[in-house]
């Protein structure tokens, strides 16, 4: 099922199965925003990470004296969300886990996924509640994927990135291999990048303390401003197609709080880098906003 939402400025439609962004389309420009989630890229267009980020090593985790088994990303973007609320400019999709789950994931847990327009930007808040007799460790994280580039004129590219750091905090670059992480170093001073055809050719760029991502074109005024505040990691990605040596014709912007196990991981989640820890009966909160110029 999708759900549409609109103001003066956006439609935005959102499907039901993982409370997905599928499409962005901006009234007064025309454009759409949007990846198109074709399979012969990436069947996707904007997945919910939950709970975890990336890819644990061997795919697995030990929590609490036994070994767990999960995918990469986890197994919320695969699941169908129930309407919680809606309004012409906003709707609030919710999901339960009652006990559905717990041979993955050994915790209950109620998560909310809120959406809300203002003017050209797209608000997106989550909500995960704690459900259980005991502290709960997860992750949460974005991955929409825009249409680059968006004009028929324009290529891959004439689009850069550009990177506002966190105030007063280093940031930190870091690097896959193997779909795990290994830390780079710090990097003080962010520079503007270029979209080239190898540029993610290694996988993802991944970085700590941004607060604000823009793409945007050369040669028009249109992109997309993300802005992450607090949020521990971000990561820029698009898919390397080996037949022909470009990128897929999609950047993906991903707010994170959590990320992908580390190479020298000890597996054990309460140890994990970058997990999150929510207390009994405690709510966790975050919040992503996505302008479309």
């Amino acid at each position: 099922m999708l759900i549409v939402i609109e103001n003066d400025w956006l439609k935005v439609e959102i499907a039901s199965n993982g409370a997905e962004i599928r499409k962005v389309k901006h009234k007064k420009n025309g454009l759409d925003y949007m990846w198109t989630g074709d399979n012969a890229y990436w069947g996707r267009v904007s997945p919910v990470l939950f709970p975890i980020v990336g890819r644990l090593k061997k795919d697995q985790y030990q929590l609490n004296g036994q070994t767990y088994e999960m995918s990469q990303h986890g197994f919320l973007r695969d699941v169908i969300f129930d309407l919680d609320k809606r309004t012409p400019t906003s709707v609030s999709f919710v999901v339960e886990s009652a006990g559905r789950f717990l041979h993955v994931y050994p915790y209950e847990f109620k998560a909310f996924i809120h959406y809300m327009l203002k003017e050209e930007s797209l608000i997106v808040r989550w909500e995960i509640v704690n459900e259980n007799t005991e502290e709960m460790y997860f992750s949460i994280g974005a991955h929409p994927a825009f249409k680059v580039p968006l004009l028929e004129n324009e290529t891959f590219e004439d689009y850069s990135l550009h990177f506002t750091p966190a105030a007063n905090k280093n940031v930190m670059e870091y690097e896959l291999k193997d779909s795990l992480i290994h830390e780079k170093g710090t990097a003080n001073a962010i520079p503007t990048i270029q979209l080239t055809d190898s540029l993610f050719i290694n996988d993802a760029l991944v970085y700590s303390n941004i607060d604000f991502i823009t793409l945007v074109s050369n040669k028009s005024s249109h992109g997309i401003e993300v802005t992450l505040d607090n949020f521990p990691f971000v990561g820029v990605w698009s898919k390397y197609m080996d037949k022909d040596g470009t990128m897929a014709p999609f950047v993906c912007i991903e707010p994170w709080y959590g990320i992908a196990d580390t190479y020298n991981t000890s597996g054990k989640m309460d140890e994990k880098f970058g997990i999150n820890k929510l207390k009994i009966g405690e709510t966790f909160e975050a919040e992503y906003k996505m302008k479309f110029k």
